[in-house]
């Protein structure tokens, strides 16, 4: 390329209209540069999603319900900007926990932890959490777990679909397991023994009151039907860890049922994991490419940024676009054992 050609697109300082929305805002990003120009790629991947007749994956870990963003994830359920979610059981149970009408609390990180542990007061970095209140939920849970078929395993997403079920007859508001009962569109928890929902579980065994087991297979092959059998798929990860991965694997799982797509359409990711230390939580789409997860063509970008920044940005910037979100050709479900799925023409 010519120099001329090279130095063809300047950058547009940002200039604050103040007539202009979020969405607005997000759209002349687009001209800045760093982080902020990448947001705004976000937004417009995420739009194209929308546009198209596309499974939407989402995959979120960190501790993103005790940070406030519930209701941000509720609303992209309700308002079906997402057809599924993959998280930790760290979220599921805050969820919970908050969706019973309880809460959590600011604070500062420099708090004495020892003083914390004394009052049964869990920290996760600046925020906290009554333990009490915690081990009566594990009780929950375990006690529902023992009300299911002890003869045959449970997918996660049979299960936390059941329990959301089981919730809306108690819940003070919609959270998002009891939001996404409701909307007819499933969770996965790969890694569901790994929070306090293993926890309960596990409590409840040891007492002799269940012989509940988890399918974990099952949701893999799930996953990889929902990309491989769409007629197209696209990624929507806020943070890394086993949710981000399990989606990735999702296209890898569908090549061995020959139904992939050569990779996943469109991919979007607000990381704060760097690439160099070889992690999946900080692996860059291109590096996804090489595995086949996700597709040499895709509409791709990632923003390095915390993702209690860029989430109410970008879901409130979406939900500005209502008569996109209103024709979208979203992906119906129909829940059971076994799952179904159909898209609209």
């Amino acid at each position: 390329m010519r120099k001329h050609e090279i130095l063809s697109r300047p950058t547009r300082p940002l200039l604050i209209d103040r007539r202009k929305n979020v969405a607005g805002l997000l759209e002349k990003m687009q001209g800045i540069s760093f982080q902020g120009r990448n947001l705004a790629i976000a937004y417009e991947v995420w739009r194209k999603m929308l546009r198209d007749r596309t499974m939407i994956m989402m995959g979120m870990s960190g501790a993103m319900v005790p940070a406030g963003m519930r209701r941000l994830v509720v609303y992209l359920i309700k308002h079906r900007l997402i057809d599924c979610l993959v998280s930790t059981g760290a979220n599921f149970f805050h969820d919970i926990h908050e969706t019973l009408g309880r809460l959590h609390f600011q604070c500062s990180p420099h708090v004495d932890d020892v003083v914390l542990q004394k009052h049964l007061i869990d920290r996760m970095y600046d925020t906290l959490a009554d333990e009490e209140e915690f081990r009566e939920e594990d009780a929950y849970i375990g006690r529902f777990a023992s009300t299911l078929d002890p003869s045959r395993p449970y997918t996660t997403r049979e299960f936390l679909h059941l329990l959301g079920k089981q919730i809306s007859k108690r819940a003070k508001e919609d959270g998002i397991v009891t939001a996404a009962y409701k909307a007819g569109i499933p969770l996965y928890c790969p890694a569901i023994g790994d929070s306090s929902i293993g926890i309960g579980i596990a409590e409840n065994r040891y007492l002799g009151k269940n012989r509940f087991t988890f399918d974990v297979v099952g949701d893999v092959l799930e996953t990889a039907r929902l990309a491989g059998e769409s007629p197209s798929s696209g990624v929507v990860y806020f943070g890394g860890g086993t949710p981000k991965n399990f989606i990735q694997q999702s296209e890898v799982t569908a090549t061995f049922m020959r139904q992939a797509h050569n990779g996943h359409k469109y991919a979007l990711q607000v990381v704060t994991d760097a690439p160099h230390w070889g992690g999946l939580s900080g692996c860059t789409f291109e590096e996804a490419q090489s595995w086949g997860k996700i597709a040499h063509d895709a509409s791709m970008v990632t923003v390095h940024c915390d993702s209690t920044i860029a989430m109410p940005i970008l879901v409130t910037a979406l939900s500005e676009n209502a008569g996109l979100i209103r024709k979208r050709k979203k992906p119906h479900f129909r829940m059971g054992p076994e799952l179904k799925f159909s898209f609209p023409r």
